[in-house]
């Protein structure tokens, strides 16, 4: 799915805190702390798992260093799967400039009632104590190393937080050995490499090749429905698709647009809700067309997701 908020627009409230002075001079001590102490204050990799217990120090203690990247996940969350590989590789190769906290979001609902999450995956990060939404959802890869660019330029310019300084470089080809990959299917690697590089027909047509040998792909067909998604909202004038499905709630096309804008967006429960809606008040074709979307959607978030189990319930219902 497409990331959301990755202009970074929380930051904002970050700048104007008015403890950024104190973060500054946090950030010097704790760096001068890290020299005098040396390896012994220095996390045992770049990617760490966090519960509530540990979460202080962990992550709050460790965000006047280094900018935490927050990673919301759970086992049932297929999404989860595409987008976490991502972000651990991508904390591995930044060697340092930002630590990635990863947080199962089932064991750990305190942490999720704080946030504010509605929906994973989720990504935060924690810069000098301060939280601040990154996105929702998977994301390509690009997108995401953009995000993480702007977080440790912003931590740098306005907390004089500059990473951690001890010699990360070789962290994964070092971990690697320990939990060696299963062999990649050539075709799905080549559909998610063009999603990842925002090249959507052709992630399109890739996953469809890939469903068409195996139909019951789950990674393909999540990974077609994330790319269907991108393609459709793409280039939407999100003011004005609100505008139109508000003016016009019987316009299957405009509340079709609005829905995928909401899921695009991370509002799930509101996507699934106005399709389930839409089809209520549908007849004929036009409510095909809604059911057909809702299971596209479905597909996007996985099935084993507790909003699709519910959002199915409520479709049966409109149905029967």
């Amino acid at each position: 799915m497409q990331p959301r908020n990755m202009s970074m627009s929380g930051v904002v409230d970050l700048s104007a805190v008015k403890a950024a002075g104190e973060a500054k001079q946090k950030a010097e001590q704790a760096r001068a702390r890290s020299a005098e102490q040396g390896d012994a204050n220095l996390p045992a990799s770049l990617v760490i798992d966090v519960d509530e217990a540990d979460f202080e120090a962990q992550v709050l203690q460790r965000s006047a260093e280094v900018p935490v990247v927050i990673d919301f996940w759970a086992e049932w969350c297929e999404p989860c799967k595409q987008l976490s590989p991502v972000l651990e590789r991508l904390t591995r190769e930044y060697a340092g400039r930002v630590l990635l906290a990863k947080i199962d979001a089932d064991k750990n609902q305190m942490l999720m009632q704080q946030f504010g999450v509605q929906g994973i995956p989720a990504v935060f990060a924690v810069v000098a104590g301060q939280a601040l939404p990154l996105f929702q959802g998977a994301a390509p890869e690009a997108q995401i190393r953009q995000t993480l660019d702007q977080l440790i330029q912003v931590s740098e310019d306005r907390f004089g937080i500059t990473g951690l300084q001890g010699d990360f470089a070789d962290e994964g080809a070092q971990e690697a050995p320990e939990q060696p990959a299963e062999p990649e299917d050539p075709a799905l690697a080549a559909a998610q490499e063009a999603l990842d590089t925002g090249d959507l027909n052709g992630a399109v047509q890739a996953y469809k090749n890939v469903l068409s040998g195996d139909p019951g792909n789950t990674e393909a067909r999540v990974g077609l429905a994330m790319a269907e998604l991108l393609g459709r909202v793409q280039g939407l004038d999100a003011q004005q698709v609100r505008k139109d499905a508000a003016d016009s709630p019987s316009d299957v096309e405009a509340q079709l647009r609005a829905a995928d804008l909401d899921m695009a967006g991370g509002h799930v429960e509101d996507a699934f809700g106005r399709l389930v809606e839409t089809v209520k008040k549908s007849e004929g074709e036009d409510r095909e067309t809604a059911r057909l979307r809702l299971l596209e959607l479905f597909d996007v978030i996985g099935a084993e997701d507790p909003r699709v189990v519910t959002a199915r319930s409520a479709l049966a219902r409109v149905l029967f």
